[in-house]
Protein backbone atom coordinates (compact mmCIF):
# COMPACT_ATOMS: atom_id res chain seq x y z
CA UNK A 1 0.00 0.00 0.00
CA UNK A 2 0.97 3.63 -0.54
CA UNK A 3 3.16 5.30 2.08
CA UNK A 4 1.05 8.06 3.66
CA UNK A 5 3.39 9.20 6.44
CA UNK A 6 3.28 12.80 5.23
CA UNK A 7 -0.54 12.78 5.48
CA UNK A 8 -0.30 11.18 8.93
CA UNK A 9 2.17 13.84 10.10
CA UNK A 10 0.07 16.67 8.66
CA UNK A 11 -3.11 15.67 10.48
CA UNK A 12 -1.37 14.39 13.60
CA UNK A 13 0.09 17.90 13.86
CA UNK A 14 -3.37 19.39 14.36
CA UNK A 15 -4.24 20.54 10.85
CA UNK A 16 -7.98 20.02 11.40
CA UNK A 17 -8.26 21.92 14.69
CA UNK A 18 -10.39 24.97 13.96
CA UNK A 19 -10.28 24.53 10.17
CA UNK A 20 -14.06 24.33 9.78
CA UNK A 21 -14.61 27.33 12.06
CA UNK A 22 -12.64 29.83 10.03
CA UNK A 23 -12.45 31.19 6.50
CA UNK A 24 -13.91 29.09 3.72
CA UNK A 25 -14.11 26.13 6.11
CA UNK A 26 -17.23 27.69 7.64
CA UNK A 27 -19.05 27.51 4.30
CA UNK A 28 -17.63 24.04 3.54
CA UNK A 29 -18.99 22.64 6.81
CA UNK A 30 -22.40 24.31 6.50
CA UNK A 31 -22.87 23.19 2.91
CA UNK A 32 -21.61 19.64 3.48
CA UNK A 33 -24.13 19.23 6.28
CA UNK A 34 -26.85 20.59 3.99
CA UNK A 35 -25.98 18.01 1.33
CA UNK A 36 -25.73 15.08 3.74
CA UNK A 37 -29.03 16.01 5.41
CA UNK A 38 -30.90 15.64 2.13
CA UNK A 39 -30.18 11.91 2.05
CA UNK A 40 -30.50 10.85 5.71
CA UNK A 41 -33.80 9.63 7.09
CA UNK A 42 -35.12 10.79 10.45
CA UNK A 43 -34.81 7.32 11.96
CA UNK A 44 -31.69 6.32 13.88
CA UNK A 45 -28.95 5.17 11.50
CA UNK A 46 -25.62 3.42 11.98
CA UNK A 47 -23.01 5.69 10.38
CA UNK A 48 -19.26 5.36 9.93
CA UNK A 49 -17.31 8.60 9.47
CA UNK A 50 -14.07 7.44 7.83
CA UNK A 51 -11.19 9.91 8.04
CA UNK A 52 -13.30 11.99 10.41
CA UNK A 53 -10.54 14.29 11.63
CA UNK A 54 -11.41 15.83 15.00
CA UNK A 55 -15.01 14.63 14.81
CA UNK A 56 -16.98 17.64 13.61
CA UNK A 57 -19.26 15.60 11.33
CA UNK A 58 -19.45 12.73 13.83
CA UNK A 59 -20.50 15.09 16.63
CA UNK A 60 -23.18 16.66 14.44
CA UNK A 61 -24.56 13.27 13.36
CA UNK A 62 -24.55 12.02 16.95
CA UNK A 63 -26.47 15.13 18.01
CA UNK A 64 -29.11 14.17 15.42
CA UNK A 65 -29.51 10.85 17.23
CA UNK A 66 -27.51 8.53 14.98
CA UNK A 67 -25.16 5.77 16.13
CA UNK A 68 -21.79 7.02 14.88
CA UNK A 69 -18.33 5.49 14.69
CA UNK A 70 -15.48 7.78 13.62
CA UNK A 71 -12.28 6.23 12.27
CA UNK A 72 -9.30 8.56 11.85
CA UNK A 73 -5.68 7.96 10.86
CA UNK A 74 -4.11 10.51 13.23
CA UNK A 75 -4.06 9.54 16.94
CA UNK A 76 -3.84 13.14 18.12
CA UNK A 77 -7.00 14.00 16.18
CA UNK A 78 -8.85 11.11 17.82
CA UNK A 79 -7.61 12.21 21.24
CA UNK A 80 -8.80 15.75 20.53
CA UNK A 81 -12.21 14.47 19.39
CA UNK A 82 -12.65 12.42 22.56
CA UNK A 83 -11.58 15.32 24.76
CA UNK A 84 -13.97 17.77 23.09
CA UNK A 85 -16.88 15.32 22.69
CA UNK A 86 -20.22 16.67 23.93
CA UNK A 87 -22.54 14.02 22.44
CA UNK A 88 -21.33 10.43 22.59
CA UNK A 89 -20.00 8.60 19.54
CA UNK A 90 -17.22 6.06 19.11
CA UNK A 91 -13.85 7.52 18.02
CA UNK A 92 -10.89 5.31 17.17
CA UNK A 93 -7.78 5.20 15.00
CA UNK A 94 -7.65 3.24 11.78
CA UNK A 95 -6.74 3.19 8.11
CA UNK A 96 -9.50 3.78 5.55
CA UNK A 97 -8.02 1.01 3.40
CA UNK A 98 -8.55 -1.64 6.10
CA UNK A 99 -11.52 -0.83 8.30
CA UNK A 100 -12.13 -2.63 11.56
CA UNK A 101 -15.88 -2.76 10.95
CA UNK A 102 -18.17 -5.70 10.23
CA UNK A 103 -19.45 -6.24 6.70
CA UNK A 104 -22.94 -4.86 6.11
CA UNK A 105 -22.99 -3.09 9.48
CA UNK A 106 -23.63 0.52 8.36
CA UNK A 107 -26.52 2.45 6.89
CA UNK A 108 -24.26 5.29 5.74
CA UNK A 109 -20.54 5.98 5.32
CA UNK A 110 -18.79 9.35 5.07
CA UNK A 111 -15.54 9.68 3.11
CA UNK A 112 -15.01 13.40 3.54
CA UNK A 113 -11.23 13.24 3.15
CA UNK A 114 -9.61 9.86 2.44
CA UNK A 115 -10.17 9.85 -1.32
CA UNK A 116 -8.12 12.99 -1.84
CA UNK A 117 -5.23 11.90 0.32
CA UNK A 118 -4.24 8.80 -1.62
CA UNK A 119 -2.17 9.35 -4.74
CA UNK A 120 -2.54 5.81 -6.09
CA UNK A 121 -5.81 4.88 -7.75
CA UNK A 122 -5.48 1.33 -6.43
CA UNK A 123 -5.45 2.64 -2.85
CA UNK A 124 -8.45 4.87 -3.49
CA UNK A 125 -10.31 1.86 -4.84
CA UNK A 126 -9.40 -0.05 -1.66
CA UNK A 127 -11.03 2.72 0.38
CA UNK A 128 -14.12 2.64 -1.83
CA UNK A 129 -14.17 -1.15 -1.57
CA UNK A 130 -14.04 -1.02 2.21
CA UNK A 131 -16.90 1.49 2.28
CA UNK A 132 -18.88 -0.82 0.02
CA UNK A 133 -18.13 -3.81 2.25
CA UNK A 134 -19.32 -2.26 5.51
CA UNK A 135 -22.50 -0.78 4.01
CA UNK A 136 -25.70 -2.75 4.00
CA UNK A 137 -27.48 -3.19 0.61
CA UNK A 138 -29.06 0.15 -0.24
CA UNK A 139 -26.71 2.00 2.12
CA UNK A 140 -25.51 5.50 1.27
CA UNK A 141 -21.95 6.71 0.71
CA UNK A 142 -20.95 10.39 0.82
CA UNK A 143 -17.62 10.82 -1.01
CA UNK A 144 -15.84 14.18 -1.13
CA UNK A 145 -13.29 15.26 -3.71
CA UNK A 146 -11.14 18.35 -4.22
CA UNK A 147 -11.12 19.93 -7.66
CA UNK A 148 -7.80 19.69 -9.48
CA UNK A 149 -8.26 23.38 -10.36
CA UNK A 150 -8.82 24.50 -6.76
CA UNK A 151 -5.26 25.72 -6.08
CA UNK A 152 -5.11 27.55 -9.40
CA UNK A 153 -8.45 29.30 -9.04
CA UNK A 154 -7.64 30.33 -5.48
CA UNK A 155 -4.25 31.71 -6.51
CA UNK A 156 -5.89 33.67 -9.33
CA UNK A 157 -8.51 35.09 -6.94
CA UNK A 158 -5.83 36.72 -4.77
CA UNK A 159 -3.26 37.45 -7.50
CA UNK A 160 -2.13 41.06 -7.26
CA UNK A 161 -3.56 41.51 -3.77
CA UNK A 162 -0.32 40.81 -1.94
CA UNK A 163 -0.44 37.03 -2.39
CA UNK A 164 1.46 36.66 -5.63
CA UNK A 165 2.16 32.92 -5.49
CA UNK A 166 1.67 32.69 -9.23
CA UNK A 167 4.89 34.67 -9.70
CA UNK A 168 6.80 31.91 -7.89
CA UNK A 169 8.11 29.18 -10.24
CA UNK A 170 7.89 26.58 -7.46
CA UNK A 171 4.21 27.29 -6.88
CA UNK A 172 3.53 27.39 -10.62
CA UNK A 173 5.18 24.00 -11.06
CA UNK A 174 2.87 22.64 -8.35
CA UNK A 175 -0.15 24.11 -10.14
CA UNK A 176 0.86 22.72 -13.51
CA UNK A 177 1.24 19.23 -12.06
CA UNK A 178 -2.16 19.44 -10.36
CA UNK A 179 -3.92 20.64 -13.48
CA UNK A 180 -2.32 18.05 -15.76
CA UNK A 181 -2.27 14.96 -13.52
CA UNK A 182 -4.35 15.75 -10.42
CA UNK A 183 -1.29 15.12 -8.24
CA UNK A 184 -0.75 17.74 -5.56
CA UNK A 185 2.80 17.62 -4.18
CA UNK A 186 3.32 20.19 -1.45
CA UNK A 187 6.56 22.16 -1.96
CA UNK A 188 8.90 22.39 1.01
CA UNK A 189 8.68 26.17 0.79
CA UNK A 190 4.90 26.03 1.43
CA UNK A 191 4.62 23.95 4.64
CA UNK A 192 1.20 25.29 5.62
CA UNK A 193 -0.76 24.19 2.57
CA UNK A 194 -2.50 20.83 2.41
CA UNK A 195 -0.36 17.70 2.50
CA UNK A 196 0.25 15.66 -0.65
CA UNK A 197 -3.06 14.72 -2.23
CA UNK A 198 -4.88 13.66 -5.35
CA UNK A 199 -7.23 16.28 -6.79
CA UNK A 200 -10.09 14.95 -8.91
CA UNK A 201 -12.34 16.09 -11.68
CA UNK A 202 -16.01 15.34 -10.95
CA UNK A 203 -16.05 12.72 -13.72
CA UNK A 204 -12.85 11.16 -12.41
CA UNK A 205 -14.28 10.72 -8.91
CA UNK A 206 -17.51 9.31 -10.30
CA UNK A 207 -15.63 6.76 -12.42
CA UNK A 208 -13.79 5.46 -9.35
CA UNK A 209 -17.00 5.16 -7.34
CA UNK A 210 -18.77 3.33 -10.16
CA UNK A 211 -15.78 1.00 -10.56
CA UNK A 212 -16.16 0.27 -6.84
CA UNK A 213 -19.70 -0.98 -7.42
CA UNK A 214 -21.69 2.10 -6.42
CA UNK A 215 -24.60 3.79 -8.15
CA UNK A 216 -24.19 7.58 -8.09
CA UNK A 217 -27.49 9.17 -7.09
CA UNK A 218 -26.41 12.74 -6.36
CA UNK A 219 -23.70 15.18 -7.46
CA UNK A 220 -23.17 18.39 -5.49
CA UNK A 221 -20.77 21.30 -5.55
CA UNK A 222 -20.02 22.23 -1.94
CA UNK A 223 -18.83 25.85 -1.98
CA UNK A 224 -19.63 26.20 -5.69
CA UNK A 225 -18.91 29.64 -7.08
CA UNK A 226 -19.63 31.33 -3.73
CA UNK A 227 -16.02 31.15 -2.61
CA UNK A 228 -14.96 33.92 -5.04
CA UNK A 229 -17.24 36.42 -3.24
CA UNK A 230 -15.22 39.33 -1.80
CA UNK A 231 -15.27 39.36 2.03
CA UNK A 232 -17.39 36.20 1.94
CA UNK A 233 -17.28 35.42 5.65
CA UNK A 234 -18.52 38.87 6.64
CA UNK A 235 -21.42 38.60 4.17
CA UNK A 236 -22.16 35.07 5.38
CA UNK A 237 -22.84 36.41 8.89
CA UNK A 238 -25.59 38.72 7.58
CA UNK A 239 -28.86 36.71 7.34
CA UNK A 240 -30.25 38.46 4.24
CA UNK A 241 -26.98 38.20 2.33
CA UNK A 242 -26.47 34.59 3.39
CA UNK A 243 -29.95 33.76 2.07
CA UNK A 244 -29.06 35.24 -1.32
CA UNK A 245 -25.73 33.43 -1.43
CA UNK A 246 -27.46 30.14 -0.63
CA UNK A 247 -30.07 30.80 -3.31
CA UNK A 248 -27.26 31.01 -5.86
CA UNK A 249 -25.52 27.83 -4.71
CA UNK A 250 -28.78 25.88 -4.46
CA UNK A 251 -29.62 26.83 -8.04
CA UNK A 252 -26.24 25.76 -9.37
CA UNK A 253 -24.87 23.01 -7.08
CA UNK A 254 -25.93 20.06 -9.27
CA UNK A 255 -24.88 21.66 -12.56
CA UNK A 256 -21.85 19.66 -13.70
CA UNK A 257 -20.54 22.63 -15.69
CA UNK A 258 -20.10 24.50 -12.38
CA UNK A 259 -18.50 21.75 -10.31
CA UNK A 260 -14.92 22.24 -11.44
CA UNK A 261 -14.84 25.76 -10.00
CA UNK A 262 -15.93 24.51 -6.57
CA UNK A 263 -13.02 23.69 -4.22
CA UNK A 264 -14.93 20.60 -3.00
CA UNK A 265 -17.68 18.43 -4.43
CA UNK A 266 -19.58 15.55 -2.86
CA UNK A 267 -20.87 12.52 -4.72
CA UNK A 268 -23.71 10.62 -3.08
CA UNK A 269 -23.83 6.92 -3.90
CA UNK A 270 -25.94 3.87 -3.13
CA UNK A 271 -24.70 0.32 -2.60
CA UNK A 272 -26.47 -1.84 -5.17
Amino acid sequence: MEDIRNVYDFYNGGAEVGRLERGLGVIEFYRSKEIISQYLSSKKLTICDVGGGIGRYSEWLAELGHDVTMIELAPSAVEYAIKEMKTHYTAKTGDARELDMASGSCDAVLLMGPLYHLMNRSDRLKVIGEAYRILRPGGILFAAGISKYSSATWALSVYGNGVDFIDDDVYMDMLKREMSTGEHIRPETYPRIIADAYFHTPDGLISELVEGGFEVCGKHAVEGCLWITPELNAKWEEPDRRARLLEIIHASECDETMMGISPHFVMVCKKI
